[in-house]
């Protein structure tokens, strides 16, 4: 266990503090308001702390703090520290789910209304989250009848910008016809407003907009325009239906619920906007920080918040009543940048949003352990299997698997693909350029692995980017003997080979190739641990295809651009842009060219004339 710290080396006041290991890496971030009484509660007799907050501490080397002026600040602080450390013995959020949302892309010139999942991007408001895609793209479908916004992408809409034609959206009235003026700026920005207004849970005043727009076209004797009032209105109305109405005022909230046990906890959070449920979002804890009901319910709040949510409501419904409520109202209002009140849902309607948020969380908790128990024991099982027949010092919790790709010796790639604790693990895929010339396989997987082994010989304070951010346990090459023996030397170059177990995964009868000589591992087909094993081959095999493909794409574009005589990298790259791609370039006219004033005439012909040849042969 580390030194105790002395008393009056550490501040009284409110801050951050993070525990280290031995080789420097942060395994927990904690916030107090006063710090010195929140670290020196954990150096108190080991008996007496809680079994994970001792486990913890057993790791624990070395602990570090940084003072802020007030809570908020700390819990900010936090975040963000755990934002980039990604600590493992503090709360770990898992959503086992994409979400599917609407979003509209307010930030373009003509703003587009999309079903989309993953990550959010600037100048984009998101709407939802929805159960399933089909009840997300039927809502998009119905809403899009009444309000026609574009919904094309950006280069269909400049072709037919440029052409002058509508696509058959227009035709059968699902978009209103940007691309050919036939609606105007303002009357558009206005539809996007309504849309927006709709998606945000503002649909009755659209809704009594249509039905007296209707009532007047009627009275006016204009039956044809009354007609399409009058079907906007049934889409509409349609949407609303499956809006469950909560709440006969216009009340704006979240309601919480939360169920868990030692290990876990299921968070389920209602959406309600104008007293309407517009979405639901559910998340998964792993447990590994010693919290009460409490303070896990105030945790949860904090990290869906600052991570996943996409608007603030004015006010938060919690199940139970937190012991720091003002604490949490602060830091929820730092984060929206207006008040945010907090409240107990103990009574009336506010009670029953939170039972029925608490028994959707039980029933996703219970759900998802069956599923994940399932997974877990076939995983765990896999790894065993693994170091077992592979003689492996330890379990390979992380594994890195690498394949090299090229055509006839151009464009060489590399790629790295990463699975931590059995599972698959994008955000850790790095791709490799590299430099050797001509077709050789062994010189190109030395130099990836060089490069990755420099960054694991590195100290964790010079490593950059999560990606090379720890050392895995097993490395698995896509190949035989000879590159078994490349990452042989690669890994003694670095004083690993005590440290990193190694092996190569032969394709041709899939028998795997361990240093110290030997005759080939042959794994049961058919078991766990070879399909764990293929299945990381096989990815990393996808992942260098995948890069190389672009590469060499983007050199044949290129390429083509550069021989064109009198075209340089600025102009070269405008067309680009405006066009969307090369493809849509070479489709272009001569004259569509000249158009844009990017190039003159004799230019816009040259290039014109270019591409048609180069891709009429390639077509040929």
């Amino acid at each position: 266990m580390m030194e105790r710290p002395s008393p009056g080396s550490i501040p009284s006041g409110p801050g951050s503090y993070q525990f280290r290991d031995g080789e420097g890496r942060v395994i927990y971030v904690g916030k107090a308001k006063s710090l010195r009484s929140r670290i020196l509660s954990y150096f108190a007799n080991p008996e007496t702390l809680l079994p994970k907050t001792r486990a913890m501490m057993a790791v624990a080397e070395s602990l570090t703090w940084i003072g802020v002026g007030s809570d908020a600040e700390a819990f900010l602080l936090e975040y963000s520290l755990i934002k980039e450390h990604r600590p493992r013995y503090n709360i770990q959020f898992r959503d086992d789910s994409s979400y599917p949302m609407i979003a509209v892309t307010v930030g373009e010139r003509w703003p587009r209304a999309l079903l989309v999942r993953g990550a959010r991007r600037p100048k984009v408001r998101y709407y939802g989250p929805y159960a399933s895609s089909g009840s997300a793209r039927e809502t998009l479908e119905l809403l899009l009848r009444a309000l026609p916004l574009r919904s094309c992408s950006q280069s269909k809409f400049g072709q037919h910008e440029r052409e002058g034609r509508p696509c058959l959206y227009f035709h059968i009235a699902r978009c209103s016809g940007p691309c050919i003026g036939a609606i105007g700026p303002e009357e558009y920005r206005a539809m996007v407003e309504k849309v927006t207004e709709f998606l945000g849970g503002r649909g009755n005043a659209l809704s009594r907009d249509l039905a007296a727009k209707m009532r007047a076209a009627a009275e006016a004797e204009e039956f044809e325009r009354a007609a399409r009032y009058r079907d906007q209105l049934a889409a509409v109305r349609s949407v609303l239906e499956r809006q469950e109405m909560v709440s006969t005022t216009s009340s704006d909230l979240d309601a919480f619920g939360v169920h868990a046990d030692e290990l876990e906890a299921s968070v389920q959070v209602l959406r309600i906007r104008s007293g309407r449920v517009v979405g639901a979002r559910g998340m998964l804890f792993d447990r590994v920080e010693d919290l009460s009901g409490e303070e896990l319910v105030a945790k949860a709040v904090e990290v869906y918040y600052d991570s996943v949510a996409i608007d603030f409501p004015k006010e938060v419904v919690l199940p139970g009543d937190p012991a720091d409520i003002a604490g949490l109202e602060e830091s929820l209002s730092v984060l929206a940048g207006r008040r945010i009140r907090v409240s107990a849902g103990q009574r009336g309607r506010r009670r029953n949003l939170v039972d029925v948020a608490n028994s959707n969380a039980e029933d996703e908790f219970k759900r998802k352990r069956l599923l994940r128990s399932r997974d877990y024991n076939t995983r765990s099982d896999a790894l065993v299997s693994i170091a077992r027949e592979l003689r492996l010092r330890q379990q390979p919790l992380r594994i890195e698997c690498y394949d090299m790709s090229h055509l006839q010796g151009t464009n060489y790639v590399g790629s790295m693909v990463v699975m931590e604790d059995g599972l698959m693990k994008p955000s850790a895929y790095r791709h490799f350029r590299v430099s050797v010339p001509g077709n050789d396989d062994f010189a190109a997987m030395a130099e990836v692995l060089e490069r990755r082994l420099r960054r694991v010989s590195e100290p964790e304070q010079d490593r950059k980017g999560r990606r090379f951010a720890y050392r895995p346990n097993l490395i698995v090459l896509d190949g035989g003997a000879g590159q078994l023996s490349v990452g042989v030397t690669a890994l003694e170059g670095h004083g690993l080979m005590d440290e990193i177990d190694l092996c190569a995964l032969a394709k041709s009868y899939e028998e795997i190739y361990r240093p110290g000589g030997g005759e080939p591992i042959r794994i049961p087909r058919g078991s766990a641990a070879l399909y764990l094993l293929q299945q990381l081959r096989d990815e990393a095999h996808r992942f260098a295809i995948q890069y190389h493909r672009r590469r060499r794409s983007l050199s044949m574009e290129l390429s083509v651009l550069d021989s064109i005589k009198g075209l340089g990298p600025k102009r070269r790259a405008a067309l680009i842009e405006r066009f969307g791609s090369v493809f849509e370039l070479a489709a272009a006219s001569a004259e569509d060219i000249a158009a844009t004033h990017l190039v003159g005439e004799e230019l816009a012909i040259r290039i014109a004339r270019t591409l048609s040849e180069t891709y009429a042969r390639s077509a040929g």
